[in-house]
């Protein structure tokens, strides 16, 4: 398994907030216009899962296999090219401000990793950008 992780995002809003939007993934509604077209396809999502197709890559399906109140959010593909799991910490900074950071670890074999490891860390900064983004007021 190799491990992927993202920096360290500030977001200031308290980890409450963050928690209780990344958690239920039927929030992702109020982002949708964010959400690139031309790079995610068939976006779609219920509470637990959230699936999307990426060219070329095809579709991935994440859904949520565990919830930590105010600490973590892990997700597993059930459907993807590779199987992974993804996993989105949040930590209070103080009262109005938390940190995030997002984690993954795939099964990739050694003859693809030096294609796929630099998409697949840039793509991980990317959604910890997109998550740090999010107005997370209630």
């Amino acid at each position: 398994m190799s491990k992927f992780e993202s920096s360290i995002k500030q977001i200031p809003y308290p980890v409450e907030a963050v928690y209780k939007n990344i958690s239920d993934l039927s929030n992702l509604e109020r982002v949708r216009d964010r959400v690139p077209e031309d790079k995610l396809q068939d976006f779609a999502f219920d509470s637990d899962s959230v699936q999307v197709s990426v060219p070329p890559v095809g579709t991935i399906k994440l859904r949520i296999i565990e919830r930590e109140e105010n600490k973590c959010v892990k997700f597993e593909a059930e459907q993807s090219p590779l199987p992974f799991n993804l996993w989105i910490q949040v930590l209070p900074v103080d009262t109005n401000t938390s940190k995030m950071k997002v984690t993954v670890k795939a099964d990739i074999p050694i003859m693809l990793k030096g294609m796929v490891a630099g998409p697949l860390q840039d793509g991980i900064e990317k959604i910890a950008d997109v998550l740090a983004q999010i107005p997370y007021n209630s």
